[in-house]
Order: structure tokens, then C-alpha cells, then sequence
């Protein structure tokens, strides 16, 4: 039997241990700008919660124990002379841990108990085993003891404020095992017969057999694809709660939802090698889509958001997936993904333009996904050309979804309402050299240094050829040595920690390197993704990155930029190898 490799170690201070499936993971990050000091494990059902604190101990003191911690995709260790504990997924509501030479403290982290929140301990006398329910995840922890024994325990059936947990210590030969399961009400009673050792070579052979999927083509010139990959497949959570379908969050740190455009990227990456988990990635908000035909703002496992929406971007994406797919659309998808993807359109076309106008509007910045880019700095319900030229790019691909559904007529009327969107778009916000933007209410028009006023890229080979050149001379005003700048750093309104007022964002350098490529910019394109490419390469998988010292920003593990990647370096190696 051929071993798969362990696959990348990675520092667990960026990216959380975990495996596909699971709703909870292994990491010090608590809540945004929240590190422990101590591994927790985390859980992401009804939001993000620390629900254990995992403590090292030293057998001969009883005190916490310095170790160096280790991460690979199958196995989690705490390390040090002659002595280490170990972690790894037996499914994905199981781990198993192991120790010799150091005990183990599991305890809740939340410190009171009350009413409705915090964490009850106790001794389940059904089976022995000590469990741990939390009012935050609304789940049971239960802890099996395999061999070693129970040295202590605290806080059993405890009200109120106070330490709970149990310390596990060696038997007679300094060795011990247990099961952590996360659970609803009640299974029965833990028992497996796998060994540690079996269990992480399966989840070694799992890992090993999504990155062969998704990144068949990696070798010395992509370095961060199987860390990319491992983003992804860590990130992926088996259907629960309002997640209707296996779905990939954009974290399992604190943004741990998906995102009505995100989504479209991780579905990209996904679409060769794993088509069934792909189209999964690109339907899953269109199963919450609403009676006006908008998708929510994000879906998670508790809590469905409307409140925004997201830019329009499906029609792009939808294009590009089904040219990746290395399994086509069955009859019956192509024409459900036609009917969610019209009312989508329908409802920026309705619910979206004022009476009499020829474009929709976004209602603020976070409906266009560039939250507080400063192109809505003069005002916030804003017609802008980005949004115009994505409705454009879907409105062209509804016309080829109904001409394959034998629909000519509706053929026609998507193609002659892209075309009339695309000449409203030229002649009410380009004016001359840029693009503008406009109030909906005030009819005030204005320029900002944000790269999301260039957005227009996108349409790519679409555009008029002198307005393709005077954005790509643009664009390139943008690009620091690490990527595109969302605002030039040259704005008094640059910051180097802004969001989108200066740092280097994943989906917006993909859709421009697209856009730039498809209008024969190829040049510019190729130095875009470099640049890019290499920033994943030396800084990880950031939500943003500062545009000037390329350092990871925000939560640090973040599935679109991972997935970005591993289409820019895909793209990348088809073409070095034609």
C-alpha cells in the first residue's frame, strides 16, 4: 500500500486545525483579535465558540507544560523532549488524543454557568464518560477515557462561576488516550477499533486524495498549492443547521460563514477535480434565495442574513465553472441554475432601479462586497459602473443559457437588455478617461482612488477597445510588488490596514486578471498573478494583505484567497506547459 505524505506543516497560530466535514477545530484564535495562550477546541455551530481549553501538563509538577506545537493536515502534536500528546480526526465529530510523558487538561473555557450561557459539566453514569453541554453550540462534549486514567476532576455538576474539567494522566507505562466527541443529545456509549496510528494515516490518505483532485498539476513552481488545498478542505463542513449542502466557509476562524460572493470563487477551484463539491459551493445561497429573488448577504449554520446583498458576479462566475466542470450540467441543473440565476437578475433589474433609470444601484458599500471602499465616501446609495458591468457580464450569459434551453425568444431579450445595460454604462459613467460614479437621489457625480472604480475590467473583451487601455493603464497604477492595491497608495485615504482603502484582496485581483486577459492584455495579466501568486506564496492565505509590506491581514486562513490561488495557479501551469 503506497503511504501518502503528511502534506504542509503549517503554524496553527494562522490556520486552524481541523478536517473536512467537521464543525469544530483546533486553534489558539477565540474571536477576532482573541488569541489564547492555550489550543481550544472551537466550535462553529450557532457562530463561533470556544467550548475546551486543552492544556499540556507536566506529570511531576502538575504545572502547564511548555511544548512546541506541530501541525500537519492528519495529525496536531504538542511536543517536547522525550515526551508529546498528539491529536487527529476519527471522523468529523471525533478526535483522538494521545499523550506519553505529559498529562492533559481539558477544561471548559467558559468560566460561569448560568441561566443561558456558559458550560455544564458532569459525569455521565450511563457509560462513565465525562461530558461537557454548551448552551453557546447547543452540543454535548463528551470525553471517553481509552486507557491511562482520570487523575483529577473539578467542577462536576457545579452551578455558578468555577473551574470544569478532568485531568488525564498515564497508567502505568506514562501512556493515555481519549475520545472528544461532539454531539447532540445522546449516542451510545464511544468504541472503535481503529489505533491512533490507523486513524491519522486515514485522514493523511483523505487530505492526500483532495489535493490530487483540486491541484493534480502542483509541483516546484506552485509551493503553496497543498496549502491552499488544505485551507479548503479544512474549511469544509458537512450539511448542518441552514447549510443545506456540503459547504466550504470562508474560515473556521471567526468568518466562518459563506458569503453570497465568495462562494463563487471556492466553486471555481473546485470545478475540475471535485465537480459535484463545486456546484454545491455555487448553489448553496441560491437555496436561501428570497421571494424577490435576491440571495442573502451570507449563510451560516444558524442564521440566514438579508439584510445586504452582493454584487452580481454569478453570471461571471457561472460561465467560467461550467467551462471547468469536468462534469457538465445535467438538463435538470442547467435549467434550475437558468431560473435562480434570472430571478437574481430580475432582481437588480426591479427591486433595483429607480423608476425611469437605465442602471441599478447599490443601496452601500457592502451590497458591492468593497464595504467601505472610498468610492462610497460622498454617499452610500450609489449607481456605479462595477455593478453595471457585472449585471452585463450575467444578463450575456442568461442569453446562452436560454439559447441551450431552446428558449430563443427569452435569448434575445437577456442579449438586448445586456446590450442596452452596457450603453447606459458608457454613456451616463464614463467620461472620457474614468469612469464616474453617481448618487441614485442626488445625481452628483464623482471619482475616487479606489480600485473598484476600474471594476469595469471585468468585461473583458466586451469593452470598446480605448476604454479596455485607459483602465488597464490604470489598473497598473494600483500594482505594488505584492498585488493591486484597492485604493492607490498615493490617497490621502490609503490606509495600510483599511479593508478596502488600500489592502491586496483576492477576488478583486482574479476578476481584473481575468478581465485584463479576455481583452488581450496579457502582459499586465501575467504580472498580476505573479505578483499575486508569490504574496500567497511567502504570506499565506490572508483575508487581505497590506498592499506595501505584502503582510497577511485580518483572519489568516481564509478559503477565497486560497481558492484565488489555486486558479491563478492552475491558469499558471497550463500555460507554462503549452
Amino acid at each position: 500500500m503506497t503511504v501518502a505524505p503528511s502534506g504542509p506543516a503549517f503554524s496553527i497560530h494562522e490556520v486552524p486545525f481541523s478536517t473536512y466535514g467537521s464543525w469544530f477545530g483546533v486553534s489558539p484564535v477565540l474571536a477576532e483579535k482573541i488569541r489564547a495562550e492555550d489550543l481550544h477546541l472551537v466550535s462553529h455551530q450557532n457562530g463561533m465558540h470556544a467550548v475546551l481549553r486543552l492544556v499540556p501538563l507536566d506529570p511531576t509538577t502538575g504545572e502547564r507544560a511548555e511544548t512546541r506545537i506541530e501541525a500537519t493536515p492528519s495529525r496536531l502534536g504538542w511536543h517536547r523532549t522525550d515526551a508529546r500528546i498528539d491529536l487527529a480526526y476519527e471522523s468529523p465529530d471525533t478526535v483522538r488524543v494521545r499523550g506519553a510523558g505529559l498529562g492533559l487538561r481539558l477544561t471548559a473555557a467558559a468560566e460561569a454557568l448560568g441561566p443561558f450561557s456558559g458550560t455544564y459539566f458532569y459525569r455521565d453514569p450511563v457509560n462513565g464518560a465525562h461530558v461537557f453541554t454548551s448552551y453557546e453550540t447547543g452540543r454535548r462534549y463528551r470525553i471517553t477515557l481509552l486507557s491511562g486514567t482520570v487523575a483529577a476532576v473539578s467542577g462536576a455538576q457545579a452551578l455558578g462561576a468555577g473551574d470544569r474539567g478532568l485531568t488525564v494522566a498515564g497508567g502505568a507505562d506514562g501512556s493515555w488516550e481519549v475520545a472528544v466527541e461532539e454531539l447532540d443529545s445522546a449516542r451510545r456509549p464511544y468504541r472503535s477499533s481503529a489505533a491512533f496510528d490507523d486513524i491519522v494515516a486515514a485522514a493523511r490518505q483523505s487530505f492526500a486524495e483532495f489535493v490530487d483532485a483540486v491541484a493534480p498539476w502542483r509541483s516546484a513552481d506552485t509551493p503553496a498549492a497543498e496549502l491552499a488545498a488544505y485551507v479548503m478542505w479544512s474549511a469544509t463542513v458537512r450539511p448542518a443547521g441552514l447549510v443545506t449542502r456540503p459547504a466550504v466557509l470562508m474560515s473556521k476562524h471567526w468568518m466562518d460563514k459563506v458569503w453570497s460572493w465568495d462562494h463563487c470563487f471556492n466553486a471555481l477551484a473546485l470545478a475540475t477535480g471535485l465537480p459535484r463539491l463545486a456546484w454545491d459551493q455555487f448553489s448553496l445561497p441560491f437555496d436561501h434565495q428570497d421571494e424577490s429573488g435576491a440571495l442573502p448577504d451570507s449563510v451560516t449554520h444558524s442564521e440566514v442574513l438579508h439584510n445586504f446583498v452582493k454584487p452580481p458576479i454569478h453570471g461571471w462566475t457561472l460561465s467560467h465553472l461550467r467551462s471547468r466542470l469536468s462534469e457538465p450540467l445535467n438538463p435538470t441543473e442547467l435549467a434550475e441554475a437558468y431560473r435562480r440565476l434570472a430571478r437574481w437578475t430580475d432582481f437588480w433589474l426591479t427591486a433595483r432601479r429607480a423608476p425611469g433609470a437605465a442602471l441599478p444601484h447599490y443601496q452601500h458599500g457592502n451590497d458591492s462586497g468593497w464595504d467601505n471602499a472610498t468610492t462610497f465616501d460622498p454617499e452610500r446609495v450609489v449607481v456605479t459602473a462595477d455593478l453595471a458591468a457585472f449585471l452585463t457580464l450575467q444578463l450575456r450569459e442568461l442569453a446562452v443559457l436560454a439559447a441551450e434551453l431552446d428558449l430563443p425568444d427569452e435569448a434575445r431579450r437577456w442579449t438586448r437588455t445586456a446590450d442596452l445595460t452596457q450603453a447606459a454604462m458608457l454613456d451616463e459613467l464614463w467620461k472620457g478617461e474614468r469612469f464616474v460614479a453617481r448618487g441614485a437621489d442626488s445625481a452628483a457625480t464623482w471619482t475616487s482612488a479606489s480600485l473598484l472604480d476600474l471594476m469595469p475590467m471585468a468585461l473583458g473583451e466586451h469593452l470598446p477597445e480605448h476604454i479596455g487601455k485607459a483602465l488597464a493603464a490604470r489598473i497598473e497604477t494600483h500594482l505594488t510588488a505584492y498585488g493591486l492595491a484597492t485604493e492607490l497608495p498615493t490617497s490621502p485615504h490609503y490606509l495600510s490596514d483599511g479593508y478596502w482603502r488600500g489592502p491586496i484582496w483576492a477576488p478583486a485581483t482574479v476578476l481584473i486578471e481575468d478581465g485584463l486577459r479576455r481583452a488581450g492584455h496579457h502582459r499586465l495579466a501575467d504580472d498580476i498573478s505573479a505578483r499575486f501568486r508569490a504574496l500567497c506564496e511567502t504570506h499565506g492565505f490572508a483575508e487581505n494583505f497590506d498592499a506595501l509590506t505584502g503582510t497577511g491581514l485580518r483572519d489568516r486562513a481564509y478559503t477565497w484567497t486560497a481558492s484565488s490561488y489555486l486558479v491563478l495557479a492552475e491558469a499558471h501551469a497550463h500555460r507554462e506547459s503549452r
